[in-house]
């Protein structure tokens, strides 16, 4: 593979995803052929947002692969206390050989890669999830055998995952519909990218509609995240105003094709963006795309990082 980074979906081809859904396979399926795979790499992990799936699949990951993980949380650098994210690229980059980093910012993750000479990996920011889209369509991608030609609904927030979500399925073959209330669309610059993506690679382009019973008819994948999201408490109650009706229910899933599933990256509001019938019920594998983070980004780490 010859990317450097995992900053966006938007510079990987589809033959570099598919790469990184390989390995992964290999990975689920004999874990312990790769037992020494990054034997003495050690991956620095800045976090700005607290985190559950990212925090514990990253550092187990490093461990299983030989490797080293190590937590940066904000109380223990010296970003806090004014240090550049540069100054902070420059000094990491002498210590470890890669950084993933969560944060607020996606300037941030751009200015690590920028700044550092190690592999940076974006393990959140405000505009892109990349990490979480990966294992979603590794997640599609094992339950149905192929993405060409599959429809993924999405219903909610305009969000970072939405977007990852986004120009990851113009890669791949993915129709993505997204419903979304007026105000919390997409980017609209990340929405043109991926329609340009889609028209350069001859797959469907992205649609946006307000409409969620439209966007789930016949999808495979019916997917939600949360409404408000970190950073953006103190507009919880104008953000559940705005998404009556939004809640995906069963009659969504009905409306969607008969072997759809649905996913939802986590944590879960049940009776917010989704019903519990739907979350805790038989179509629901969000459980399946919390496990393939980690076998998905031991991949990415693997390819990235330089592991044999």
């Amino acid at each position: 593979m010859k990317q450097k980074h995992l900053l966006s979906l938007r510079e990987y081809s589809r033959a570099e995803i598919e790469e990184i859904f390989d390995l992964a396979r290999k990975l689920k399926a004999r874990p312990g052929d790769y037992a020494d795979a990054l034997k003495r790499k050690s991956l620095a992990m800045i976090f700005q947002k607290p985190s559950t799936r990212t925090r514990v699949s990253f550092e187990v990951g490093m461990f299983q692969l030989g490797g080293q993980a190590l937590y940066l949380g904000m109380d223990s650098i010296q970003i806090q206390r004014g240090e550049t994210v540069a100054d902070t690229a420059r000094v990491l980059s002498r210590f470890v050989d890669g950084i993933m980093a969560r944060v607020f910012a996606h300037q941030d993750v751009v200015d690590l890669a920028r700044y550092g000479t190690v592999p940076v990996i974006n393990g959140l920011s405000d505009q892109l999830h990349p990490c979480q889209a990966l294992a979603d369509f590794f997640t599609l991608l094992e339950r149905r055998g192929k993405l060409d030609g599959a429809k993924l609904a999405y219903i909610g927030d305009g969000n970072n995952v939405c977007h990852a979500l986004m120009l990851g399925a113009v890669k791949l073959g993915v129709l993505m519909s997204m419903a979304c209330p007026a105000g919390y669309q997409p980017n609209p610059l990340i929405l043109k990218s991926a329609i340009r993506d889609a028209q350069k690679e001859r797959t469907p382009a992205p649609v946006v509609t307000t409409d969620p019973m439209e966007a789930a008819k016949g999808a495979d994948v019916v997917y939600t995240d949360v409404w408000t999201s970190m950073g953006q408490e103190t507009e919880s109650a104008a953000r559940v105003k705005a998404f009556q009706g939004f809640m995906v229910t069963p009659q969504m899933m009905a409306a969607a094709h008969k072997d759809a599933v649905f996913m939802h990256c986590l944590p879960a509001h049940r009776g917010e963006e989704v019903a519990a019938e739907v979350v805790d019920g038989p179509q629901s594998v969000i459980f399946d795309e919390a496990e393939n983070r980690l076998h998905v980004q031991k991949a990415l780490l693997i390819l990235l990082l330089g592991g044999k």
